[in-house]
């Protein structure tokens, strides 16, 4: 393990009888980052955070939280970290308060310690308003936000977040995303799963992909947008008539390629990085006497890097 990784996995493999949950997989996750960890539906994911957070002993493979092995340092690492399953349990007869407090004093915080740190994880999650109100009474999104704010009672590092945006409605959404750029900004190492592909692009910096038990990528968000072609791909709009454009770019020498984009008036272009890169296409462009609208790296949504890296078919 790096001395810059908060989570490292080794080579993990781990089976439930004859079924191979993981295969190998290795990641890190670095300190203070938004880390999405996405695969489909029997890909390993919940394995994987359960291996982390010390609730099942890796077979095979090495599995290290800040620093600390987990088949070793199990208090060490559960001290420092906190857990919101994807299905979460709640004492709904409960107040919010009471729900918290009950928590804290599980920590062995004092009554006055436990005052305090309700008060602050009640503020941080915006729920300091509904404090008296039973749990059962709350809406889905406020029962989420509660189960986030037990996670904070004991201020953790790392946060494993198992798709804490399940079946909340878009306002509820924005509104937990907004809450875990907040948690990192106060220095927290996040480590989401979730399914939730366009939210987890706009969030993360960094990204696992999983199926079928392997890594299949993993670093950060740019490398796998643009980890799409072996060569340079740009689009870019002239200010010409659209069907101009591929006559003028596929007279330049390095242009491999031109595609149109459908709908729009855009195009796709392929170079040679033995001849060309993207600053002396645009050099050519301008001095041929045309004037460019746009211009960018083509990149893939993270929609595309997820259906390209996973594999088709039914999954057991």
């Amino acid at each position: 393990m790096t001395m810059e990784s908060v989570i490292s996995i080794d080579n993990v493999t781990h089976l439930f009888k004859q079924h191979r949950a993981l295969d190998g997989i290795s990641f890190e996750v670095a300190p203070q980052s938004l880390h999405g960890f996405v695969g489909p539906n029997g890909a390993g994911k919940t394995t994987t955070l359960k291996l982390i957070c010390t609730l099942l002993r890796p077979q095979t493979g090495r599995i290290q939280v800040f620093g600390f092995d987990v088949r070793d340092n199990v208090k060490a690492i559960r001290r420092r970290l906190g857990y919101m399953p994807d299905h979460f349990s709640m004492y709904r007869q409960m107040t919010v308060f009471e729900y918290l407090d009950f928590f804290a004093a599980a920590y062995g915080f004092t009554l006055k310690e436990r005052d305090r740190i309700v008060g602050d994880v009640l503020a941080l999650t915006d729920m300091d308003g509904r404090k008296d109100d039973l749990i059962q009474g709350l809406s889905r999104g406020m029962q989420q936000r509660v189960s986030l704010a037990r996670v904070l009672v004991n201020d953790p590092d790392l946060l494993l977040l198992d798709e804490p945006a399940s079946g909340l409605d878009p306002r509820a959404r924005i509104e937990l995303m907004e809450i875990l750029r907040e948690l990192r900004r106060m220095g927290k190492t996040i480590f989401i799963s979730s399914h939730i592909l366009s939210e987890l692009a706009e969030l993360c910096d960094s990204v696992t992909i999983i199926d079928r038990g392997k890594t299949k990528y993993s670093g950060p968000m740019e490398g796998l947008l643009d980890h799409q072609h072996e060569t340079p791909v740009f689009r870019l709009r002239l200010n010409v008539p659209p069907e101009e454009q591929p006559l003028i770019l596929k007279e330049i020498a390095g242009v491999t390629g031109v595609d149109s984009l459908e709908g729009r008036s855009e195009v796709k272009v392929r170079l040679d990085p033995n001849l060309i890169d993207g600053d002396k296409l645009l050099r050519e462009i301008l001095d041929r006497g045309h004037s460019i609208i746009s211009f960018g790296r083509d990149q893939r949504h993270l929609n595309e890097a997820f259906m390209d890296l996973t594999e088709r078919g039914v999954r057991t």
